[in-house]
């Protein structure tokens, strides 16, 4: 155990081996809290640095897990303390200042999860699959932040309120607190049914047609095939573009006026434990396909209920994706 590990004994090999098998659920932690890879990648870090030089201190009075957590959490708080908070365009509304320049939600590769299915503890409330969907990671950027750590800390990692108390350097009745306003905020801006038991409804074959139908529609530009996928309210959103189409009607527009005018290849993918898919686009220049877009679907039954469209090619490597496809 660490505990029995003094700092001047214990070499930064050490250290690593017993931080690795932590590592994956901490960089998702850092996810949920800021809505970004990047920002996850300082937060974690951030954390291990302080782990590092805090471990003198580290007398075992709680598991070496819940010790990293309560690190990485206030890591998170401080950087969230810094830089905006991540949202879509969808959660944006009709009402958003058109000059205000956002800070965009990323998607997360379901390979760095590392996360296997079921919930982290009894006392958790979410999947921890469920916990990185786009809705519900959206949905807790809108948290002020302690009721962020709050939420995910007690719902997603099922820690006592005395836990989260000791984390956020507060009492469990402020806790508690906390915990009730979250819920009813997070409550009101989830769908019914989280993504994962929209999956598993579906089961793997039919979601494979549906991925196959897409692809193969979008490359022979047939809109009606399209529109025989998407469910009669889906919502199609660009990130980081602002625009947003809410409706059959204006999706139909935008595809004839936009990615209809251009060559696809796809392949199959996955982000926030969701069905996606990689779009390259034709290069008449390179004569090639380059990476583009990465299509995160969010179901609706059988139907797509949304798209979204991260237009963002530098992600691709991290999603063990290859830059081009040739032609």
């Amino acid at each position: 155990m660490m505990s029995t590990v003094s700092h001047s004994a214990a070499t930064e090999q050490e250290f690593r081996r017993l931080i690795e098998p932590h590592r994956a659920e901490l960089h998702a932690h850092c996810y949920r809290m800021l809505g970004s890879v990047h920002d996850a990648d300082d937060a974690l870090q951030d954390a291990l640095l302080r782990a590092w030089r805090a471990l003198p201190r580290f007398e075992g009075r709680s598991s070496l897990r819940t010790w990293l957590y309560r690190i990485a959490t206030n890591a998170s708080l401080d950087l969230i303390a810094r830089r905006p908070k991540r949202v879509l365009p969808i959660d944006l509304g009709p009402a958003a200042d058109p000059h205000d320049d956002p800070a965009w939600l990323e998607p997360y590769p379901d390979e760095q999860l590392g996360l296997e299915d079921g919930r982290a503890a009894p006392e958790a409330r979410y999947e921890r699959r469920e916990s990185v969907e786009l809705a519900f990671v959206a949905a807790v950027q809108q948290l002020p932040p302690n009721q962020r750590a709050a939420l995910i800390l007690r719902d997603v990692l099922g820690f006592s309120a005395a836990e989260v108390g000791e984390t956020l350097g507060t009492t469990v009745v402020s806790v508690n607190s906390a915990m009730q306003r979250a819920r009813a905020a997070v409550e009101a801006r989830m769908p019914a049914r989280s993504q994962q038991a929209a999956l598993r409804a579906l089961g793997d074959a039919r979601l494979r047609a549906l991925v196959e139908r897409y692809t193969d529609a979008m490359e022979r530009g047939d809109v009606d095939a399209i529109v025989g996928l998407l469910a009669a309210d889906a919502t199609w959103s660009m990130p980081p573009y602002r625009e947003q189409y809410r409706g059959l009607d204006a999706i139909v527009g935008f595809l004839h006026a936009g990615p209809f005018k251009v060559r696809w290849r796809h392949l199959g993918a996955q982000a926030n434990g969701q069905p996606a898919v990689a779009c390259y686009a034709w290069s008449e220049e390179h004569g090639r396909y380059d990476a583009k877009v990465l299509d995160v679907f969010t179901l609706d039954g059988a139907r797509i209920a949304a798209v979204t469209s991260f237009i963002a090619p530098e992600i691709f490597p991290s999603f063990g994706l290859p830059a081009q496809l040739p032609g």
